[in-house]
C-alpha cells in the first residue's frame, strides 16, 4: 500500500494556494516539487486512490507477491537534472542487452541479438545477413542518431528553443532531413537491405505511435526522435522497484518540500480571469472550491478543455495491447544458440520484420486486427528481481511485459473484451513461433487458480487512467522545438495562468517528468 493510499482523503487544509496541480502523475509531482522546494505553497489532487497515473507499481494477481510496473515499464527521457534537483531517492539500471529478434530463414530458426559486446553483436549480425555491411550500416545510423541525441536532449529542460535554432545545435544537415524532414522509413531503407534490420530500426517509430514508416505527416519521426534520444545516449533503462518507485520518491519529495497530495479528489471545473483561479474539486460525494493563482494540469489536453468548458481538440487514439505476464520459469527458444535469459534481457521482437509492420498497419487502417500482430517483450526481472517476492524469487519465477502494435482503439468498440481475447490469443501464437514450449504452459497461477496474465487495450487505457482513446502520450507528440502556438516552454496555455503539464505538453510523453519540470518554471518565471 502507498503512502497515499494510507492518506485519508479529507479536505485540503486551506481554501487558498499559490499553485493548484490537477493530477497527480509523475509529471504532476515532479512540479509540485519544484514549486513547494522554490517556497509556493502547493495542492495537487488527484482523482485516484494513488499517486502515480501510468507510472505505477501493482500486484495484478490476486495471492502473488510479483509488484509490475503495470503501464510505463522503462525509462529513458528522465533527465538527471530532476533526479539530482529533487533529491530523488530512485535508480535505474542499464540492460546489458538491448534486442533479440528471432526470425526463421532457411527453415531454421535464428535470430540477431543485439548487446552491449561489440564483437558478439557484429558476429550475430553476420551470422544472420552474411557479412558485415548491415552491421556497419547499423554502427553509423546509430552515431547518427546518437550525436543528435547528444544535442538535443539538455534542450528538453531549457526554454523551447525555435527550428532554426535546434538546427544550428544538431549541426548536421544529413541528420536534420533524415530525422526532421522526411519520413524515417526513407533512412531505414537507405540505410539498410535486411527486412529484418529494417523493422528493428522502425519500431521505435511506432511505439505507442499509429503510422506507417512514410506517413507524410512525420508523426513516426516525432515517436523515433523520442525513442532515440534519452539521457543523450538513446539508452532505455530498467527501473529500480518498478515504475511506483519513481512515483513514491516524487512524493516523498514533494511532500517533503511541503505540497499538500489529496488523492481521491477529483477535479470537476476550473474557472480563471487570467490572474486567479478558481478549481472545483469533489471529494466524498460533496464538491468544494479552492482558489489559486496558478493551476497545472497534469491531464490531456481534451481534459483541460473540458474542465475549463471549453471545445476540446480533435480526440487522440492509442493503439496498443499492453499485457502483463508472471512465469515459473522463461520458456526455451526453438533458436538453441540464444540463452533465454539473453533473449528476454532486452527488447524481444516477435513479427516486426519491415513488412510485416507495413502488412500489420494495412490490416488496421482497412478495419480488422493484423493478420500477424506485432509485438515486443522484455523480462524486468532479470535486470531487477527486487519486484518480485523473495519466494518467487529463488523459484526462479520472471515476469514478462509485452506491448503491441498497430492496434488503434477504433478496432475494439464494438465489442472489446472479445477484440482483446482474439488479439491476446493471435499475439501470443506469434511469440510461440519462436518457442519450443508454449508460453501458456509457463503462466504462473494465483491463489484462485487463474494464469497470472492480465491485457490491456485502448479502450482499457481510457478507463483506467482517463488517456484519451487509450493515446499514451496523450495525443500525436510533437518535435522539441516552438512554433508559432507553442509557449516559451511548450506548457503554455490561453489562460496566462493555467499551464499544461501532462504528456500532451510540447516535450512531453514517455516517463520523464520534463512537461513537470517545464511547467513549474514557467509559473515561477524562469
Amino acid at each position: 500500500m502507498s503512502a497515499d493510499e494510507r492518506h485519508p482523503p479529507g479536505r485540503p487544509a486551506h481554501d487558498s494556494y499559490d499553485a493548484v496541480v490537477v493530477g497527480g502523475g509523475h509529471n504532476g509531482l515532479v512540479a509540485a516539487a519544484y514549486l513547494a522546494r522554490a517556497g509556493q505553497s502547493v495542492l495537487v489532487v488527484e482523482r485516484l486512490g494513488a499517486t502515480g497515473g501510468a507510472a505505477v507499481s501493482t500486484r495484478p494477481f490476486p495471492g502473488v507477491a510479483a509488484r509490475l510496473s503495470r503501464y510505463s515499464y522503462l525509462v529513458s527521457l528522465l533527465p538527471k537534472k530532476i533526479v539530482d534537483d529533487l533529491a530523488l531517492d530512485f535508480a535505474v539500471r542499464r540492460r546489458t542487452v538491448s534486442s533479440y529478434t528471432p526470425v526463421v530463414r532457411g527453415g531454421r530458426p535464428t535470430g540477431l541479438l543485439v548487446g552491449a559486446d561489440a564483437e558478439a553483436t557484429r558476429a550475430s549480425f553476420a551470422g544472420l545477413t552474411g557479412d558485415d555491411r548491415e552491421y556497419d550500416a547499423w554502427r553509423r545510423f546509430y552515431g547518427m542518431t546518437r550525436r543528435v541525441a547528444e544535442r538535443v536532449f539538455p534542450t528538453l529542460t531549457e526554454p523551447l528553443p525555435d527550428r532554426a535554432s535546434l538546427r544550428e545545435r544538431i549541426d548536421d544537415a544529413d541528420a536534420w532531413r533524415r530525422l526532421f524532414e522526411e519520413p524515417v522509413g526513407v533512412a531505414v531503407e537507405e540505410y539498410f537491405t535486411d527486412d529484418l534490420v529494417r523493422g528493428i530500426v522502425l519500431t521505435d517509430a511506432l511505439i505507442g505511435t499509429f503510422a506507417d514508416a512514410h506517413d507524410p505527416s512525420l508523426r513516426q519521426n516525432r515517436c523515433f526522435l523520442y525513442h532515440v534520444i534519452g539521457g543523450g545516449t538513446g539508452d532505455w533503462d530498467v527501473p529500480v522497484g518498478g515504475m511506483g518507485a519513481l512515483t513514491d520518491a516524487l512524493a516523498a519529495a514533494a511532500r517533503a518540500a511541503g505540497a499538500e497530495i489529496r488523492v481521491r479528489h477529483e477535479a470537476t471545473r476550473i474557472e480563471t480571469d487570467g490572474t486567479r483561479a478558481e478549481v472545483t474539486v469533489r471529494s466524498d460525494g460533496a464538491e468544494h472550491v479552492v482558489a489559486a493563482r496558478r493551476v497545472l494540469v497534469n491531464a490531456s489536453p481534451q481534459t483541460l478543455a473540458c474542465l475549463l468548458g471549453e471545445q476540446p481538440p480533435a480526440a487522440a487514439e492509442g493503439a496498443q495491447l499492453k499485457v502483463n505476464m508472471l512465469l515459473t520459469r522463461l520458456p526455451r527458444l526453438r533458436d538453441r544458440s540464444v540463452d533465454p535469459r539473453a533473449a528476454f534481457a532486452g527488447t524481444f521482437h516477435v513479427a516486426e520484420g519491415y513488412e510485416q509492420l507495413a502488412d500489420a498497419y494495412r490490416d488496421a487502417v482497412a478495419g480488422r486486427l493484423p493478420a500477424v500482430p506485432p509485438s515486443e517483450i522484455y523480462c524486468h526481472s532479470l535486470t531487477d528481481p527486487s519486484i518480485l517476492g523473495p519466494d518467487l524469487a529463488a523459484r526462479g519465477h520472471q515476469t514478462l511485459t509485452l506491448f503491441g502494435l498497430h492496434t488503434p482503439a477504433r478496432l475494439f468498440t464494438a465489442d472489446n473484451a472479445v477484440t482483446r481475447g482474439e488479439l491476446l490469443a493471435a499475439t501470443l501464437a506469434e511469440l510461440d513461433a519462436h518457442l519450443d514450449e508454449p508460453v501458456a504452459g509457463c503462466l504462473a497461477r494465483d491463489e484462485n487458480g487463474e494464469p497470472c496474465i492480465e491485457a490491456k487495450t485502448p479502450l482499457d487505457l481510457e478507463h483506467d487512467l482517463g488517456l484519451p482513446g487509450g493515446h499514451i502520450f496523450h495525443q500525436d507528440l510533437a518535435f522539441p522545438y516552438a512554433t508559432g502556438t507553442t509557449g516559451r516552454w511548450g506548457v503554455e496555455t490561453a489562460h496566462a495562468n493555467i499551464l499544461l503539464c501532462g504528456a500532451g505538453a510540447v516535450r512531453g510523453g514517455g516517463v520523464s517528468g520534463v512537461p513537470g519540470h517545464n511547467a513549474a518554471m514557467a509559473a515561477l518565471g524562469r
